[in-house]
C-alpha cells in the first residue's frame, strides 16, 4: 500500500504539468496572432478604421519579432544547437518523422514556453534542411545572430508608427526602408549561399520548396512591401499610404 500511494503521488504531479503544456505551434501561432490582432485592434481603436496594407505589414512585423526571439536563441545556445541537430539526425533516421514536424506538435509545460533551450530546437530540426545552422562558421548563422540583436528595435519603431503615425511620416520612411531593404538584401543573400553551397542537392526537392524558398520567401515579398510603403511615406510625407 505505501508504495503504491508513493507512485501516485509522483503521476499526479506529472499528469497536472501535463495538462499545463501547449504544443510549439499552436503556442507560436497565438504569439503572433495576439501580436498582430493588438496592432490592428489598436488602430480601430484610435481611429476606427481598418486597413490591408497596416494589417498585412503589422502581421509580418509580429512575425519578425518572434523571429528575433528565435535568433537570440540561436546565439545563446549554440553549442547546445549543434548537439541537438545529431539528435534530430538520428532521431529522423530511426522514426522515419521530420524533425520539424516532431518539433512542431511537441507539446511544452507553459513554464517553459520561453526558454531558450525549447526554441534552440527550431534551428536543431531546421538544421536537417540547411546545415549551416548548426555551423557557427556560416553567413546564415552570423547574419540570423545579427538579426537578433539589431532588428528587433526599428520592428518595434514601425509596429507602432504604423498604427499610431506618432513619428514623422519620412522618418518612419527612412526607418522602413533602412529595415526592409535589409531584410530583401539579407534573404536574397542567403538564397545565394545555399545554392552556391550545393546544399540543395542534400535535401528532396520537396523539402527545398517548403523549408527554404517557402519559409523564407516573406522576408522578402513582405519586405518589398514594407520598401515601397516605406518610400511613399517618404515622397508623400504623410500616411496616406496607410489610409491615414
Amino acid at each position: 500500500m505505501p508504495e503504491n500511494r508513493t507512485e501516485r503521488a509522483h503521476s499526479e504531479p506529472d499528469a497536472r504539468r501535463v495538462r499545463l503544456a501547449i504544443p510549439v505551434a499552436l503556442f507560436t501561432v497565438l504569439v503572433i496572432a495576439i501580436l498582430t490582432l493588438a496592432g490592428i485592434g489598436a488602430r480601430y481603436w484610435t481611429r476606427g478604421d481598418f486597413n490591408v496594407i497596416h494589417a498585412l505589414l503589422i502581421l509580418f512585423l509580429s512575425i519578425n519579432l518572434v523571429i528575433c526571439y528565435w535568433e537570440v536563441c540561436l546565439f545563446l545556445k549554440r553549442d547546445y544547437i549543434e548537439r541537438r541537430a545529431e539528435y534530430w539526425r538520428k532521431r529522423w533516421r530511426e522514426t522515419g518523422r521530420k524533425p520539424s514536424t516532431e518539433f512542431l506538435t511537441t507539446k511544452v509545460p507553459l513554464t517553459r514556453v520561453l526558454s531558450p533551450t525549447v526554441w534552440a530546437d527550431v534551428w536543431a530540426t531546421y538544421s536537417q534542411f540547411d546545415g549551416s545552422y548548426a555551423d557557427r562558421r556560416t553567413y546564415g548563422y552570423s547574419v540570423d545572430i545579427a538579426n537578433g540583436f539589431v532588428i528587433p528595435i526599428p520592428t518595434l519603431i514601425l509596429y507602432a508608427a504604423f498604427t499610431f503615425d506618432i513619428l514623422p511620416a519620412p522618418v518612419a520612411g527612412i526607418v522602413g526602408v533602412i529595415l526592409f531593404w535589409q531584410l530583401t538584401y539579407m534573404t536574397s543573400v542567403y538564397w545565394v549561399s545555399f545554392f552556391s553551397a550545393n546544399r540543395q542537392t542534400r535535401i528532396s526537392r520537396w523539402d527545398m520548396y517548403i523549408y527554404i524558398w517557402g519559409m523564407n520567401s516573406p522576408w522578402v515579398l513582405f519586405a518589398l512591401l514594407g520598401l515601397y510603403v516605406s518610400i511613399r511615406l517618404i515622397v508623400n510625407g504623410d500616411y496616406s499610404v496607410l489610409g491615414y
